[in-house]
């Protein structure tokens, strides 16, 4: 199947997203491409520094972009709700959300601002929170979608791990994040079977990006150990592409004529085609375990 490009993305003017972890790499590339196509695109981000600078690249692209930039820190609940109360102040509706932020891999057990393994705090935890609290907007846009952007370590190391979600006994980096993004699709899943339900018309995908070269694997915590900035070195070369072809999944997953539900992009064809999951009981039989356990750990306004 022929690979889809950015060239082929339909000008969408007046619709809104709203990206997160967008100051860089794949997120500032999903960015890049939507300010394209005339979305009104909310750049989010930690680094308030950061996020003016990719403001500058944005509008030196595209010179007539609607682009703005908001502080998120999807580590600290209350940042996510300072947040979406002040784009609910400020929007009447949201078109398309995309839960691109992410921390990979820290060698050390690391915590969030309300003392969640910083992983499956930032990764999942941050990103329901942030869904929840803007799905009433979603629920007055045009077609909506929630894209959450995972990652193929869900079928190689992943498990939600019940008894231990936060990692207490014996963490391990690569298995946390693992289970960060199995959890993110479970709930790409969920989201979608709820809006079925419900008839909310909200269309919720996966995307992974592949091995995209960017600042999360080549700077992330996780790259401290020798082997690990050996591996990167060797393989990097032979087995990753730009973090412009690493967006390109996502960005199909949320401006496609027609992405389907409770579907998944990988890069390369970039295809619209079901959910393939590693195992029939990693994600799709699991699906709903991850929101009760998100709705009792913090109890935002949950999706019902």
């Amino acid at each position: 199947m022929k690979p889809w490009t950015v060239r082929e993305l339909a000008p969408q003017p007046g619709r809104r997203v709203v990206i997160t972890g967008a100051t860089g790499g794949i997120g500032l590339e999903t960015a890049l491409a939507l300010a394209g196509a005339d979305f009104e695109v909310t750049v989010t981000g930690r680094n308030d520094d950061k996020g003016e600078i990719a403001l500058r690249r944005i509008r030196d692209a595209h010179p007539r972009a609607r682009v703005r930039y908001e502080h998120l820190d999807l580590a600290s609940l209350a940042s996510v709700k300072q947040f979406a109360e002040r784009y609910a102040a400020q929007h009447d509706g949201l078109d398309v959300l995309i839960n691109n932020a992410g921390v990979m891999t820290p060698p050390q057990r690391q915590t969030t601002a309300d003392g969640f393994e910083l992983q499956f705090g930032t990764n999942y935890l941050g990103h329901y929170a942030l869904t929840a609290r803007l799905l009433p907007q979603l629920r007055k846009g045009a077609v909506p979608r929630v894209v959450n952007v995972s990652s193929l370590a869900h079928k190689l190391l992943a498990d939600i791990h019940f008894d231990d979600l936060q990692w207490q006994r014996g963490y391990k980096p690569w298995r946390a994040y693992a289970q960060s993004k199995l959890a993110m699709l479970s709930f790409a899943l969920e989201l979608q079977r709820r809006s079925d339900a419900g008839d909310w018309g909200l269309i919720g995908n996966g995307a992974h990006p592949g091995y995209a070269r960017t600042d999360l694997i080549a700077n992330g915590p996780g790259t401290d150990a020798w082997h690990t900035r050996l591996g990167v070195r060797l393989l990097q070369p032979w087995t990753s592409h730009s973090a412009a072809d690493g967006a390109m999944p996502t960005v199909y997953a949320a401006a496609a004529p027609k992405p389907g539900a409770a579907a998944t992009t990988a890069p390369a064809t970039c295809s619209n085609r079901k959910a393939r999951w590693a195992k029939p009981g990693s994600a799709r039989a699991r699906s709903t375990k991850p929101w009760p356990r998100a709705c009792g750990t913090f109890r935002p306004s949950s999706p019902e």
